[in-house]
């Protein structure tokens, strides 16, 4: 889930005749467009979640689903057929089915082993932003800003009940381990138990100022943790719904929250760019992760609790050595942060400027994609850019009302 309010698809359509072998493969060529030839960027990330077995890290992002291989970083497979972004994906506990959430209103369930789109799940009236599958793996809940659940199973399709109560946006759902409980949190500032058999309400939990953006589960199913945009993040008691502890430190939106597989540690990821550790039995914070330049939408720890995921603005993800905070590798990412205005390509044909909301100017070499340099003077969005016929000066307009 999380929302990536500053993640834009970054696609460029590319209409030269011929290209390099080398950038002829891989991945810029996976599931491309009709008439695009090559694909520069990955599109905003919007969730990120590691396979059961550690192996594979599946990413929601504008494109479609990145799958990679959590050990190497290399990309996998690019599931695409959502036609609108994709803000959640799940991995089912037995490994076997990915599901993913899409601002189309619907859920795709795929098989993992090949990448086969196996159904459609449709009767959200909008966006969908949560996925989560029981224990089980035989159930599937979804959240809309319809303001809806959904629960669905697996095996068929079939809608099995929908949860009404809440009266704003459902951001997050998450099963309890026993899979007698669905906790959802939504932008009417409460969370939501329920009974998953019956869809009853069990209790509301009340006490965040603001949206709830993330519902996470600890292993044993005893605590719930709720990430808020308040800046907090709080721990409660499920079975009582009492309010155990508030975790503060974050200077800003919480869009992520989740438990170690040993249920010891939580993680939080804030817009202030920052991933926090915290003990549960104290909430006492165990470390801060900075080395993010950008926002952070997403926190997913590996099955071994060793690493962790971290989902940017950047376009990145990032994984974490736990112990040490320190950066293992970088997936994806790049230097588009803004929405790209222009594109164009100089006479030769071998390189590519493109222009951007920020007011920055990106020269691109179109055999490799590697980013050659970056222009800045403009004060505001460049709006269009274009070569001279001999390519050896480039003309910029903005709205700073300059032509540089």
């Amino acid at each position: 889930m999380k929302i990536a309010l500053f993640s834009i698809l970054v696609l460029m359509l590319i209409t030269l005749a011929s290209l390099p072998n080398s950038f002829a493969q891989g991945y810029r060529q996976w599931n491309l467009p009709d008439g695009a030839t090559a694909r520069f960027g990955k599109g905003g990330i919007n969730e990120i979640a590691y396979s059961p077995d550690g192996n594979r890290l599946a990413v929601a992002s504008h494109i479609g689903i990145w799958i990679y291989d959590a050990h190497t970083g290399d990309e996998v497979a690019l599931l695409t057929g959502h036609t609108h972004k994709v803000n959640s994906v799940s991995f089912s506990p037995d490994g076997g089915t990915l599901a993913s959430g899409s601002a189309d209103g619907t859920v795709r369930l795929w098989e993992v082993s090949t990448g086969a789109h196996l159904r459609t799940l449709e009767g959200h009236t909008s966006w969908v932003r949560s996925v989560s599958f029981s224990l089980d793996s035989r159930m599937l809940a979804s959240s809309s800003i319809d303001g809806i659940v959904r629960l669905w199973e697996v095996s068929t399709g079939v809608p099995l009940r929908t949860l009404e109560g809440h009266t704003s946006y459902v951001w997050s759902v998450s099963f309890s381990p026993d899979n007698l409980t669905l906790a959802s949190g939504s932008r009417d500032k409460t969370i939501r138990l329920w009974e998953v058999s019956t869809g009853v309400p069990l209790r509301t939990l009340e006490g965040h100022t603001s949206d709830i953006y993330s519902v996470s589960f600890s292993p044993d199913g005893l605590t719930l943790a709720s990430g808020s945009a308040d800046g907090t993040v709080r721990l409660w008691e499920v079975s009582t719904g009492v309010p155990l502890r508030t975790l503060e430190g974050h200077t800003n939106y919480i869009y992520s929250v989740s438990f170690s597989p040993d249920g010891l540690t939580l993680a939080s990821g804030s817009v202030d760019g920052t991933v926090r550790l915290w003990e549960v039995a104290t909430g006492q914070p165990l470390r801060t992760i900075d080395g993010h330049a950008f926002r952070i939408w997403e926190v997913s720890f590996s099955p071994n609790g060793l690493t962790l995921a971290t989902g940017n603005t950047d376009k990145s993800v990032c994984l974490w050595e736990i112990g040490a905070g320190r950066l293992l590798r970088r997936l994806g990412g790049g230097e588009y942060v803004y929405s790209v205005n222009s594109v164009s390509f100089s006479p030769d044909g071998r390189t590519l400027v493109s222009v951007s909301w920020n007011g920055l100017i990106h020269l691109w070499e179109v055999g490799t994609g590697r980013l050659l340099r970056t222009f800045e003077g403009h004060t505001g969005s460049v709006y269009s850019v274009s070569f001279s016929p001999d390519g050896l000066t480039l003309a910029s307009g903005s709205r700073d009302e300059t032509i540089r």
